[in-house]
């Protein structure tokens, strides 16, 4: 079974395979007259608060007693581009560039709805029906590929070594998806017992400052529901709920963004879900839309918004990481 690439490392448990990244050439520069190490950073685009420590191992033995940097040395820049592959997200999408590891202090695990023998719900578009969690294993696939690119540390919790990140509007039905490397049981109880035991046994194996898990699902109500993207959270979590606030705010702006005579309407509920009592992380279920709604199945069979919610949803991470670091 494949498993998502974290970052520069090999890592071997059960049957995940986890990849390597490539030896990475960092450039060199000397500093400017009365330049310290601090703004030199800054001057290559590089938050000193995150990246010093690495500019001060990479460079050992080139600064003076107080720390300070040598007006003729060359200091090694750290480097923030590289590229990894990831076959779990299909041979169109393997190639992952690294641009700037903004997340890479986040553990982020992700949780598609359903799937193996269970289809979850099921709409009909034409003369196709539509399977949840095909379409919330392609967003989440999509989500996953987004944060791995800001240097996250990545699981997914169902997997598909079939099927990779696709384009088209209908998306095939089938059983292949499994709970990493384990058959997906037919039994709900059982189901969800066992991807919550993945998602507590990657959280004690890779726990990092910021550790969050998301569970991604679509709705189905009557025909004629339309629903905006909702957010549920465990009611004694006070980081789920601000997780959840965080996330319907980005959906909010993004929508007065692109579409500002829309509106939002989504949702923040506190909900008694298994997924949300049983994970230990900070838990955030998240409810895409009605599968049975003509409107809301537009933003699920174009694959353009498949990836605008996948985009969405990493912004709104992206903006909880920074508002927990900005609480220390």
């Amino acid at each position: 079974m494949r498993g998502l690439i974290i970052l520069s490392y090999i890592f071997l448990c059960g049957c995940l395979s986890w990849g390597q990244a490539p030896p990475v050439t960092n450039q060199l520069a000397s500093p400017q007259k009365g330049e310290g190490a601090w703004s030199f950073l800054a001057r290559h685009d590089l938050d000193p608060k995150e990246f010093m420590e690495e500019f001060r191992d990479l460079n050992k033995g080139k600064f003076d007693n107080n720390g300070g940097l040598f007006l003729h040395e060359m200091y090694a820049i750290p480097a923030t581009s590289y590229t990894l592959t990831e076959p779990l997200f299909g041979k169109d999408y393997e190639l992952v560039e690294i641009d700037n590891p903004t997340l890479k202090n986040a553990t982020i695990i992700l949780v598609a709805g359903h799937g193996g023998p269970d289809p979850g719900a099921i709409g009909h578009y034409g003369q196709n029906d539509l399977y949840e969690d095909e379409y919330a294993y392609d967003i989440t696939l999509r989500l996953a590929r987004n944060l791995m690119s800001k240097g996250a540390d990545v699981h997914m919790v169902i997997q598909d070594e079939k099927n990779g990140i696709r384009n088209a509007s209908h998306l095939i039905p089938d059983k292949t998806e499994t709970c990493l490397d384990l058959p997906i049981p037919l039994e709900q109880i059982d189901r969800l017992k066992q991807r919550a035991k993945a998602v507590n046994q990657i959280a004690r194996d890779h726990k990092k400052k910021y550790t969050r898990c998301v569970v991604i699902h679509l709705d189905s109500r009557s025909q004629k529901k339309q629903l905006d993207v909702f957010f549920y959270h465990h009611k004694r979590s006070k980081n789920g709920r601000e997780m959840a606030e965080t996330m319907r705010e980005r959906f909010r702006n993004n929508y007065a963004k692109h579409q500002p005579l829309r509106g939002f309407s989504g949702t923040v509920t506190d909900r008694n879900l298994y997924m949300l009592r049983k994970t230990n992380p900070v838990t955030l279920f998240v409810e895409l839309g009605n599968i049975r709604n003509f409107r809301d199945q537009q933003r699920f069979i174009m694959e353009n918004n498949r990836q605008a919610l996948a985009n969405w949803l990493s912004e709104g991470i992206i903006d909880d990481f920074n508002n927990s670091n900005n609480k220390k």
